[in-house]
């Protein structure tokens, strides 16, 4: 499994990663988070709105922040 997280650095892009580690922590994957702060390289995604999260090479949500449990939701369903 892959994922990133792209955003520039801000609080919300902070925070996505933070739900994140919770998320991959709490079921127990080894996983390598990539952040993804060039904006080109966003953009170059389709990604309008950040923070974004991307696993396995797709964006399966972008713009807002979600908690742990969504991320856990999220990387359940793959």
């Amino acid at each position: 499994m892959n994922i990133k997280i792209l955003g520039t650095g801000c609080v919300k892009c902070n925070h996505l990663e933070a739900a994140t580690r919770t998320a991959v922590n709490e079921l127990g994957l080894d996983v390598e988070i990539e952040k993804v702060t060039d904006p080109a390289e966003i953009v170059s995604w389709g990604v309008m709105s950040t923070p974004a999260l991307v696993i396995d090479d797709e964006v399966v949500m972008s713009g807002k922040v979600p908690s742990s449990d969504d991320v856990k939701r999220l990387l359940a369903a793959r």
